[in-house]
This record gives C-alpha cells, structure tokens and sequence, in this order.
C-alpha cells in the first residue's frame, strides 16, 4: 500500500474536507479525491462518506485511523533518519513569492527551517506573480507562492489554490469613505489610488473594474502601499493581510461585488524536486494555510 495514500485520508478526516485535505498536501483536489479512491479499491472498503458540508470517516475508515497513522509516522521516521545520517536537507531552494506571503509566511518558516538544518539554502524572488509564474516554468524556480492569475496557466504548470481573500481598500482614519461599511469599485473613481505595480493581479483588478483610475503610485510591495497611504498619498487597494510595518490610522475596507483574490501555489507538472525543496514546500503551504487563513477571518488591519 502506498503511504502517501493514506496521509491523503488522513488530512480529509482531520480536516472535513477533500479541498482542503488538497491543501494541505500540496496536490489538486481531484488527484486526492483519485487516490484515496484508490486505496478504498485496494483495501476493498468505503472509507469515507461524502455530502455537501464535506467527508468523514465510515465505520470502516474509523477503525483504520490509528492504524494508517502509525504507518504515516513510520515512514517519517524512516525519512527523518535518513535525512539526518545523509544529510539530505543540504543544497539550495529558490523560492518565488509576492512580497505579503514573503512577509507573513516564508520568512517564519525558512528561519526554523534554517535553525533545524543549517546545511539547508535558499534563494527568495519577491516579485509579481507573472513573473514568479515564469521562473517556475523555466525551472529557475523550484516553485512560487502568487495571487493566482485569471488566464489559465501554461500546459507546464500546476496551480493548487491555498486560500480566497476579500479585495479591499486601505484609507487614513480621517478619509471621507473611513466611517462605510464596504465601498464600490465607483467609490474610487475620483480618488488617487496607490496599487501594486503592473503585472500583479491588484493592478489588474482595478484596471478592469475602474475605467480610468488616478493611480498615483506603483508600488512594490503591500508594505509600500500601507506606508504611502498612512502619508496622504491615496486610498490603497489590497486584501486583508497584517505586515511588520502596520501602522496606526488605516482601515481596511471590503470592496462589494468583487471576486476574491486567490493565493496558490505553482509547480511544474514535470518537475522533480529535491527532498528538501519537498520539505520547505508542504511546510511553507501549512503555514499559509494556518497563518493567511486566520489574517482573512480577522478581515482587519493591525493596529
């Protein structure tokens, strides 16, 4: 039986679902879904039962649980010591990520990656998500964290959604739209605006849904949009997300009517990573799960 197969049954218990199970493995939802189907065909029992408000374990599946753990936590071990007498977590892991997932995600996770395996090096491209997309399909890239693009992706590349975040607007407590709610796109057509650089969904976004937008400054990070609106430069437009340098006086606002950004991971479909580009990546998409999925719900700035 292959081990993999059931992690992937174990993430759908423990999380309720087949998506986000995919998730947190770093596979498609329907490769997931094929393989746990797989291994209910090899053991010949049903293990799990579907609905819309998710999956949970049969009766079959249940009485399984704590053997298929054990058989996950054997083969880590098994992974663990030889990492640790081969040194196999050594060499180099370019990243690619846009500059609110470096801050909130990457950073955090290469620095205990670092601690535990200091033979382990990385190389950090903070840059908009085509060209992060690009490096990933030239191989320049082991794989990228983006703002998912709307234009598919190429026949090379393999996006797997992270997570969803409203779209909104970043305004100084003492702005005419701070006191509201939620704002339209046409609430923004005679203000400045400072947006993300072109090439980032952000700019994208607000081209297609504002016809003619003031855009005063392009910035290169979430970070620079935040500072240049706390100075009175125009109203920012980003998702929900706290970076270090958060300031005092901004509100973030929902933007109505607006699809959400989505955050995904790419990788090439015919790629082989390294064991340590393997480890850096399903701990860097268990942290953008658990830390992006909290910043979302709180739909705040820090303060």
């Amino acid at each position: 039986m292959r081990v993999e197969r059931a992690r992937y049954f174990l993430a759908a218990v423990e999380t309720g679902s087949l998506r986000a199970a995919a998730v947190r493995c770093g596979i498609s939802q329907p490769a997931l879904g094929q393989q746990i189907a797989l291994l209910e065909e090899e053991l010949d029992v049903v293990l799990l039962t579907r609905s819309r408000s998710g999956v949970r374990p049969t009766p079959s599946g249940q009485a399984l649980l704590q053997p298929m753990a054990r058989l996950v936590a054997a083969e880590q071990d098994v992974h663990d010591a030889a990492t640790e007498s081969g040194g196999s977590y050594r060499g180099r892991v370019a990243i690619g990520a846009i500059s609110v997932v470096v801050e909130t995600v990457i950073a955090s996770v290469i620095g205990r990656l670092h601690e535990q395996h200091p033979g382990l090096r990385f190389t950090l491209t903070e840059a908009a998500s085509t060209a992060i997309e690009a490096g990933v399909a030239s191989g320049e890239l082991d794989f990228g964290l983006v703002t998912m693009l709307s234009e598919p992706a190429a026949p090379t590349i393999e996006r797997t959604l992270l997570l969803q975040a409203p779209i909104g607007v970043i305004v100084r407590a003492d702005h005419l739209l701070a006191e509201r709610d939620s704002v339209e796109w046409s609430d923004l057509e005679t203000w400045p605006i400072v947006t993300m650089r072109e090439g980032t969904v952000m700019w994208e976004r607000l081209h297609a849904d504002v016809p003619e937008p003031d855009v005063v400054v392009q910035a290169m990070s979430d970070r620079s949009v935040k500072v240049m609106v706390a100075h009175g430069a125009g109203i920012g437009i980003l998702g929900p997300f706290d970076t270090s340098v958060d300031v005092p006086g901004l509100r973030w606002i929902p933007l109505r009517n607006t699809a959400p950004i989505r955050i995904g991971l790419i990788q090439r479909r015919d790629s082989r990573p390294s064991p340590s580009a393997l480890t850096v990546r399903r701990l860097i998409t268990e942290r953008a799960a658990e830390l992006l999925t909290a910043t979302v719900s709180a739909h705040r700035l820090g303060h």
